[in-house]
């Protein structure tokens, strides 16, 4: 213990009077607010919360004032104590409430955040308070290693775990069978005596599961939700920024029981659990704002697995150059969508933002004077500004068909999902040699890929190049969080790799990952695109012809200012938005 601290203040709680004198005496308070604060009553306020709300300068560091992560540093040097940031995503929350009960962890707010097999690393914000350290490790028979962290996450924390694995004993415990597996079809699955039922979906602790795991999401920016049935425990996971996490384990009836309750509110066939399903469902995020869900099952070795696609309308709101489309890429997308006739592809693997980017661009586009229309499959983000049109394949509406009643509807922008055969890629190419503008997707690599594709689906060369209008490319890439990221020496080596077979020249300095609170320790912020945009120029139109290569195409359209994926990447690498692992991740290399 620090002998500023002595032994008199053993299993003493902070108080603010404390805190404030030796604040003023290690020089971090100035003479005027030690005087103003020291007479303070805060009642049940913890002091580190009122202190860090007052955001008082700090003395020892102008420009900066003594905020809860300074508090707790300055508080850990002295206790002795590291600072611990709570990130749910990293705890296994049915293991850390089993350590104590939740009246033992509020009564000494205290909570537990890893349990290993050796020891339990316990989180307060009372470094002095030590009673109650024996008794626990007397109950649990392990090392105990105490962390200090935010007194409000703490509170936080303690109450959303302790809700949700009540939620789930509560719902095993409402199962007939609690070894049971659920009443699907599990190629592994072993004869039990007696009741085979899962949990009701509507029952109370379901619904408390399912309401913390799609709130939880919102908070955590996340784009999709896995649940994953395995043998014994089902899997959550959130994919963030492009990267899955592990966030909770869920017992395996618990675990079909909130794959039901998802397909009731989706107005899925909750009893059918053979075939794939699609639904969705519309929700608010914690902030109030509007919330799309896409679902998705299919039904695996261990029951049906879930995937639920976040869509935020919001991201409809966001300008081209927040989207990361700007300067003379820009003028190029936005010279494509302004022809009043012709196809404009954009094209990409899975997640990588084409819907995003489409429909951004086709709410630019809606004004009152013209008619949107779109065939899509699904309908993935409902949109007021033009009309919308979804595949049913019972009813044998596809998209080829789905562009044909669209015709007859005085269109005069046609959006199709995407371009996936002979019959869909024609009737696309007679809406745009009748005077439309057509939006469609195709899964390839690259741009000039693209027009190697549409000769492969038989389309033949001389209409391509009288109705395509251009073609985007595109990737999205991790930003590097601003808060934590530095300045390094670039890795020539690896710069040569990424622009390769081009000569760039290799920036001095390269910006690098680090880690913080504000980004979760990953190094990286949110993600944005990077774009290859193919212009069908007259000399990229005279290289295509029914024998091609892709390779020609590039090679004529980077005369013309067409950049690659990687040199868009590149760019941004230079500028240090991202780093060169990032962008050779996502972006393909191709044959020079």
């Amino acid at each position: 213990m620090n002998a500023k601290f002595g032994p008199e203040y053993a299993e003493r709680p902070l108080d603010l009077y404390s805190l404030v004198v030796e604040l003023h005496a290690s020089g971090h308070l100035a003479e005027a607010d030690r005087e103003r604060l020291a007479g303070v009553s805060i009642g049940s306020v913890h002091p580190l919360v009122f202190l860090a709300e007052q955001k008082i300068p700090d003395t020892s560091r102008p420009g900066k004032v003594l905020d809860m992560e300074f508090l707790l540093h300055w508080l850990g040097e002295r206790s002795g104590q590291a600072v611990h940031e709570i990130d749910p995503l990293k705890i296994k929350v049915g293991a850390v409430a089993e350590v104590m009960s939740r009246a033992f962890a509020q009564r000494h707010r205290i909570l537990a955040v890893d349990v290993t097999d050796e020891e339990v690393v316990i989180a307060s914000a009372e470094p002095w308070i030590r009673g109650w350290e024996r008794n626990l490790e007397h109950v649990l028979r392990k090392r105990i290693r105490r962390v200090l962290a935010d007194p409000r996450d703490i509170i936080r924390h303690t109450a959303e775990f302790y809700s949700m694995a009540r939620s789930v004993r509560g719902a095993r415990s409402n199962s007939a069978a609690p070894g049971a597996a659920p009443g699907v079809v599990n190629l592994e699955q072993m004869l039990e005596l007696g009741s085979m039922q899962e949990p009701d979906a509507n029952d109370q602790h379901i619904v408390n599961i399912v309401d913390w795991l799609l709130q939880y999401a919102f908070e955590q920016r996340a784009s999709d939700i896995h649940i994953e049935p395995r043998r014994d425990q089902g899997h959550v996971r959130f994919r963030i920024d492009g990267v899955l996490h592990g966030v909770y384990e869920l017992p395996q009836q618990v675990c079909a029981a909130v794959t039901s309750r998802i397909k009731i509110l989706g107005r899925m066939d909750v009893a059918e659990k053979r075939r794939p399903q699609d639904g969705r469902l519309k929700t608010r995020s914690p902030a109030g704002g509007e919330v799309e869900l896409r679902l998705s099952t299919l039904p695996t070795a261990f029951g049906e697995k879930l995937v639920m696609r976040i869509f935020d309308p919001d991201l409809l709101q966001k300008s081209f150059a927040q989207l990361g489309l700007e300067d003379d890429d820009l003028r190029r997308w936005q010279a494509m969508t302004a022809a009043g006739n012709g196809i404009v592809l954009v094209t990409g693997p899975t997640g990588s933002g084409k819907t995003t980017t489409l429909y951004s661009t086709l709410r630019r586009l809606a004004t009152p004077e013209v008619n949107v229309c779109t065939i899509e499959d699904p309908i993935e983000m409902v949109e007021d500004s033009f009309n919308q049109m979804q595949v049913n394949h019972g009813i044998k509406l596809d998209f080829s068909s789905g562009v044909r009643a669209l015709m007859r509807q005085d269109p005069d922008i046609i959006m199709v999902g995407e371009i996936r055969d002979l019959e869909t890629a024609h009737m696309a190419v007679q809406a745009a040699l009748t005077g439309h503008l057509v939006l469609s997707t195709l899964h390839t690599n690259d741009s000039p890929g693209s027009v190697a594709r549409l000769l492969e689906l038989g389309m033949p060369a001389y209409l391509i190049k009288a109705t395509l209008r251009g073609i985007m490319s595109q990737r999205l890439v991790r930003i590097l969080c601003t808060a934590c990221k530095v300045s390094a020496p670039t890795d020539l080596s690896a710069w040569e790799q990424l622009v390769h077979p081009f000569k760039l020249p290799a920036p001095e300095q390269i910006a690098r990952p680090v880690g913080c609170k504000a980004c979760r320790e990953t190094g990286y912020s949110g993600r944005q695109g990077i774009y290859e945009l193919l212009v069908n120029s007259p000399a990229v139109a005279a290289c295509i012809t029914p024998h091609m290569e892709a390779r020609e195409v590039r090679s004529v359209a980077m005369t013309e200012g067409m950049r690659t994926l990687r040199l868009a990447g590149a760019a941004r690498v230079a500028s240090g938005q991202t780093t060169i692992e990032e962008v050779m991740r996502v972006a393909p290399m191709f044959d020079a």
